[in-house]
């Protein structure tokens, strides 16, 4: 068993069953089903670098029957919010979000991609009006396609792929 601070993280690795656990958290969220790989954009766009003091827990690339590989956050206390949601859902748009309380499972929600983005990007065009300071207009943006992922510009009607949200983390 290795544990670090003894409570940012304490993983399990069974050497008889080569199985790996991690602890159950009391109160928070883990965020489930994330496309293998994307767990450190998922810490980016909640701005976890770590140096918050509240316990993490990451999981890449483990074993999912639904998905082959897929990787899991666990977040103590803490809980996401609407905006927090929605742009976990532009990288994975098939990642549940389990409300943990008082280690057991309070509320579960699948991600969705809404079909309209409202202030949670920014427009990769300059010259868009939402990206003027003298304007007090939020972001708003269609999304045209999930797979592979492309929004439009209600303003200017820019297209905006993966890459360049990807950019803005």
């Amino acid at each position: 068993m290795e544990c670090v601070n003894n409570y940012v993280w304490c993983i399990i690795l069974s050497h008889q069953t080569d199985e790996l656990h991690v602890r159950k958290i009391r109160e928070g969220t883990v965020i489930d089903h994330i496309p293998a790989g994307r767990a450190l954009e998922v810490l980016k766009i909640l701005n976890i670098t770590g140096q918050e003091g509240k316990p993490v827990s990451l999981v890449m690339n483990v074993p999912s029957k639904k998905m082959g590989k897929k990787d899991i956050v666990k977040l103590e206390e803490r809980e996401l919010s609407i905006e927090e949601i929605d742009k976990i859902s532009l990288i994975a748009p098939n990642a549940s979000i389990n409300i943990i309380r008082n280690y057991d499972v309070y509320r579960k929600e699948n991600v969705r991609l809404p079909r309209i983005l409202k202030n949670v990007l920014l427009c990769a065009n300059r010259s868009c009006i939402t990206n003027s300071e003298r304007e007090p207009v939020k972001s708003t943006f269609y999304v045209e396609r999930e797979t592979p992922l492309r929004l439009r510009c209600y303003y200017c009607q820019r297209l905006m792929e993966e890459q360049d949200l990807l950019r803005q983390l």
